[in-house]
């Protein structure tokens, strides 16, 4: 009898593909993947073993058209437990049986592996012997070392990127056969060789046409120190660098000479605002290429982006975005961390091409706190088991070296930080302390162009209404639909090139890397990571010897912040009673030490996933739990899709007629608005709301979004008289 993988049209099955075939092509692919961390052997075990239930007679009536279920996934499992010893089995036992549905809870006899594994009946899959040789594994061992004692995350991140390699190899085998048109636009791009190349020349146009200065000269100073440490070997460092250094440019000089030099393979930049994504990938593709860069995050359309003629390269796109196989990668760090800890097959899929790669964090100092133990813990893995380089870079640099494992103690890439701020410094800082609104807008009604950031929406609608007939002032927030904002950062830009009358109110999104420049900032009291983030908006083109950045605590209920905005305020006006300068790095550094002493351990792993993953006497691991519960974006709220302008009503048009109704969604994601719960209800019950197959939601009451403020809020917040806050 013959065995096959996977079928055609044709029913003579002369073009069917073996399963033989199949299984050699994964267990080779694999192999070749894991052998960038030495688990070459592992990998090619899985590769062969993965379908091994594909022998059963059912499974292969199921491919000539019989309707009936067979689990083929549990069948090479059991033979590895049967073969191997068992730490070895355990890894090969979760892979094999998630490279469907995704890594199992460990369980127990009742759900989970153990129970999939003691399953009385399995369809016979022994014909396998007579077609393939499952290999011995004794000499084998697993390459990674326990970091920090961390034995179980180690084993844990082990089994996840060998998961990862099986199951992008299986997928690239499965395309190959199933569609090699499809196939065949994968890898068209160019080596880093070239890659380079075109870098130094635009380096070369850049500094020709740059004019003599003493900022320029830092540039080049920087610059030059990054291809310096670029010739270190692979590990941790940092970089230092205050906003107009030109960070983007010399950290990228960085990443290619150390890949050069330490024959790594992929460049990624992880960043936490899409804003920030959008800016550096326009940048890296203007001088890279566009189908040597890929831009991989929610709000991505390829189609955009490239020219129209070019629909080859705008599928090698969306391709790679599966398994991330492009040389350059700029992502966030909601796409990059819950891949690391996710038990899904379509987001562990891309993970083991971060082994051997260089990996900047731009404005680190964003890393979730709630998270950042496992976050470190990642990274420390990728350093110190895969082969990689991370940079932790930023301007406000969090004292990320005492959470780490010593052998990974970070190098600094710039020679004099301190020197650098100094030379870059555009602010200063004043606290004014208590303000209610009244203070407050007076304030802001004395200056012709001023930003103020407030910690809530309902305080920035509050003094945007105390305001708005005072002249020509503009509300930001995520009451108002991307699209909205763009268009309203490009009205505030334009009155401020023109130097004309600018009042803004916002909140904390307008830090989210946007590109614009007031000679006055108020910031609501905060942390001095966000201090340091408003005072970016502050004198940015350097046009002014010093910008002023006022900080203030507003006493109204309707400014009262959140308990986390509260917590990072407190230890904010601590360190500003021990300094004048709190975006200083001395300061700076006391901040984050003092905001990781406070939370503790309990408050830097808040969901105990670390604890989750130190069973490693059995390996027993809860994959799916810890995917649940690492959420960088809390789930709670729903999207309301807005029909902002002509564009939106037409694509809201074609979602209610197409049959794929995702690829459609995507566009528009510039039109839509969160919500919570409550409030998406409070449209519901209003009749404000019509839904496009129970899964999308378009705004029809078009008199609830405002041109000036964006959508009106559907419930009231009520403060009682002791601070506790109720919904109406």
């Amino acid at each position: 009898m013959a065995y096959y993988a996977h079928t055609t049209n044709n029913p003579d099955k002369s073009d069917w593909q073996p399963l033989r075939d199949h299984l050699i092509h994964v267990a080779d692919l694999a192999s070749t993947f894991a052998e960038d961390f030495s688990a070459g052997e592992f990998a090619y075990a899985g590769g062969l073993l993965h379908d091994l239930g594909k022998y059963s007679p059912e499974f292969q009536r199921r491919l000539e058209g019989t309707p009936i279920g067979v689990d083929h996934s549990t069948a090479g499992a059991r033979e590895a437990r049967s073969r191997y010893h068992p730490a070895h089995s355990r890894i090969l036992e979760y892979i094999i049986t998630g490279h469907h549905g995704g890594l199992l809870n460990y369980g127990n006899s009742e759900s989970g592996l153990e129970e999939r594994l003691l399953k009385s009946y399995l369809p016979d899959y022994s014909a396998y012997r007579d077609e393939v040789s499952v290999p011995d594994l004794n000499g084998a061992r697993v390459a990674a070392q326990p970091l920090q004692n961390t034995i179980g995350f180690t084993f844990s991140f082990y089994t996840r990127m060998l998961y990862s390699c099986l199951v992008d190899a299986d997928s690239l085998d499965t395309e190959a056969f199933t569609s090699p048109e499809k196939s065949g636009l994968r890898g068209r791009y160019d080596p880093f060789e070239l890659l380079s190349k075109k870098f130094e020349d635009h380096m070369n146009t850049v500094q020709a046409r740059a004019e003599e200065s003493a900022i320029n000269r830092y540039r080049r100073s920087i610059l030059e120190q990054c291809r310096k440490k670029a010739t270190f070997p692979p590990g941790m460092f940092t970089l230092t660098v205050p906003t107009g250094g030109g960070k983007t440019l010399s950290s990228m000089a960085f990443a290619l000479d150390h890949l050069k030099q330490n024959d790594l393979k992929r460049i990624f930049y992880v960043i936490p605002y899409t804003s920030i994504i959008e800016q550096n990938a326009r940048v890296f593709r203007n001088i890279f290429g566009g189908q040597n860069v890929l831009e991989h995050h929610s709000n991505f359309d390829p189609a955009k982006v490239l020219p129209e003629e070019d629909a080859s390269t705008e599928e090698t796109l969306r391709l790679s975005s599966e398994n991330w196989d492009m040389p350059i990668v700029v992502t966030t760090n909601v796409q990059f961390f819950e891949s690391l800890f996710s038990s899904k097959r379509s987001r562990c899929r891309k993970l083991h091409n971060l082994a051997k790669s260089v990996i900047i964090l731009d404005e680190a100092q964003m890393l979730p706190t709630e998270y950042l133990r496992p976050c470190l813990a990642a990274l420390s893995e990728l350093v110190g088991n895969y082969g990689s380089t991370v940079v932790i870079c930023t301007a406000t640099q969090p004292k990320l070296g005492e959470l780490l494992d010593e052998r990974l103690n970070p190098v600094e890439i710039t020679d004099s930080p301190e020197e650098l701020y100094e030379a870059f410094r555009r602010v200063q800082v004043r606290n004014l302390g208590d303000l209610d609104d009244v203070a407050l807008s007076d304030r802001l009604r004395a200056h012709r162009q001023v930003l103020c950031i407030v910690n809530t929406r309902n305080h920035a609608k509050k003094l945007y209404d105390a305001l708005k007939d005072s002249g020509a002032c503009y509300h930001l927030s995520a009451r108002m639909c991307p699209a909205h904002r763009s268009a309203v950062l490009d009205e505030i830009k334009k009155q401020l090139k023109a130097g004309v009358e600018c009042r803004v109110i916002s909140t904390q999104l307008i830090e989210a890397g946007v590109d614009i420049d007031f000679p006055v900032v108020y910031r609501a009291m905060s942390g001095v990571d966000s201090i340091a983030q408003a005072s970016g908006r502050c004198n940015r083109e350097g046009n002014l010897e010093f910008g002023e950045v006022y900080l203030f605590r507003s006493t109204e209920p309707h400014g009262r912040a959140t308990s986390w905005q509260r917590r990072v305020a407190e230890i904010g006006e601590m360190t500003l009673e021990t300094t004048d300068d709190p975006l200083s790095l001395p300061a700076v550094a006391d901040y984050f030490r003092k905001l990781y002493f406070y939370e503790g351990d309990d408050g830097l792993d808040r969901k105990k996933i670390l604890l989750s993953l130190e069973d490693e006497g059995n390996l027993r691991f809860p994959f799916e739990d810890v995917d649940a519960a690492f959420r960088i974006i809390e789930a709670g709220t729903k999207e309301v899709i807005v029909p902002y302008d002509k564009n939106a009503e037409s694509v809201i048009q074609e979602l209610k007629g197409t049959s794929c109704p995702w690829k459609v969604a995507r566009k528009l994601q510039p039109y839509t608005v969160s919500v919570y719960a409550q409030e998406f209800r409070a449209l519901e019950e209003a009749g404000a709301l019509e839904s496009i197959g129970g899964q999308y939601y378009v705004l029809k009451d078009k008199e609830r979004y405002s041109e000036k403020t964006g959508l009106e809020n559907s419930y009231q917040k009520i403060y009682t008289y002791d601070g506790s806050l109720s919904i109406t």
